[in-house]
């Protein structure tokens, strides 16, 4: 009898230790997002799962995923980063400055993993691209030269323009006493070394819109430069929809073509989102953030819409047609 109430206690320990083993296996994942739930949400959350049962993880035996949604109220942000940083996760994704900012100051000591951030830098997120130095990392679509080359594109797109309007963001971080952020001021000074005027205009959303382009038309902009930034990149396709009715040509960051603009051109955010699941792996098997380069997205592809160019009247140079990754005619 003693010998079978031993066996019995043996087995229960031997059970808890297997199962409290499994449940510290399981790793959490907490994703920070500046938005709300949404269809390009659920295809990022997707493809992350993809990405990690590439690498041979399963969700609900070893990773878990839990989302936090500001719901474009970005002051929510803090709260929601410490509300990971207090249930532990393993792992912090940020998509977008705010989001990552608010994760860096919530903890310093869980790994956060930063996407949509144009200059980690800039926003001191990290000390250097190649050694960031602290518990943060991540992948950027940053192109020192892409604002230069976009300029110069406008220019040979749209010959005779003088002024460009560039829409840009009014939730991010790091901007001066102009109320510019590093971007803005980027793109700023691109557009006056290539000869053409600039009106920066920021959003915070969808409502806002109307406004931005009555003030493009008041100022005769000659075209719009939408920028690679969390709200313009969440309503891309009613911002292309408000620039058709005002007879505006825009273009777009790379990777945007379908929102519709004349044209999309330079690197694409979308190609960060599926680096996630390789860099939280390294991290989960020892590597240590400060030690993990940030990853910078190099490709860049043109997109030229010639329905929508057409709709405003601009012809498009057989050139610039030849030279196009993608023409939607």
């Amino acid at each position: 009898m003693r010998f079978l109430k031993t066996l019995v206690l043996a087995a229960t320990c031997f059970f808890s230790i297997v199962t409290t083993s499994d449940a510290q296996s399981v790793k959490k994942i907490g994703l920070l997002v500046n938005g709300a739930p949404s269809p390009l949400f659920d295809s990022i959350k997707n493809n992350l799962l993809s990405d990690f049962a590439a690498l041979g993880y399963v969700e609900g035996r070893d990773i878990v995923i839990e989302p936090r949604f500001a719901e474009q109220k970005l002051d929510r942000l803090p709260g929601l980063a410490k509300e990971l940083a207090d249930a532990n996760v393993d792992v912090i994704i940020a998509l977008g400055g705010p989001a990552a900012v608010a994760s860096q100051k919530a903890t310093s000591t869980i790994p956060v993993i930063f996407s949509i951030v144009t200059d980690p830098v800039a926003l001191k997120l990290v000390s250097a691209m190649d050694k960031p130095g602290g518990n943060v990392t991540g992948i950027t679509s940053l192109d020192r030269q892409q604002a230069a080359k976009q300029f110069e594109l406008l220019k040979e797109a749209f010959q005779g323009i003088k002024r460009v309007a560039v829409l840009s963001d009014q939730t991010i971080p790091g901007a001066d006493e102009r109320g510019l952020a590093p971007i803005d001021r980027a793109n700023e000074a691109a557009a006056k070394a290539a000869g053409l005027d600039v009106q920066v205009l920021k959003v915070k959303g969808a409502a806002d819109l109307e406004t931005a382009f009555a003030d493009m038309v008041k100022e005769r902009a000659d075209a719009v430069l939408v920028l690679e930034v969390p709200v313009p990149f969440a309503i891309r396709r009613q911002v292309a929809e408000t620039a058709l009715k005002n007879r505006l040509p825009t273009m777009f960051p790379g990777g945007q073509g379908d929102a519709n603009g004349v044209i999309s051109y330079g690197t694409s955010v979308s190609d960060t989102w599926r680096r996630f699941a390789a860099i939280a792996d390294k991290i989960f098997k020892g590597t240590k953030p400060a030690d993990l380069p940030v990853e910078t997205v190099e490709k860049r592809e043109l997109v030229i819409n010639l329905q929508t160019a057409k709709a405003i009247d601009i012809l498009i140079s057989p050139d610039l047609l030849a030279r196009a990754d993608k023409v939607v005619r």
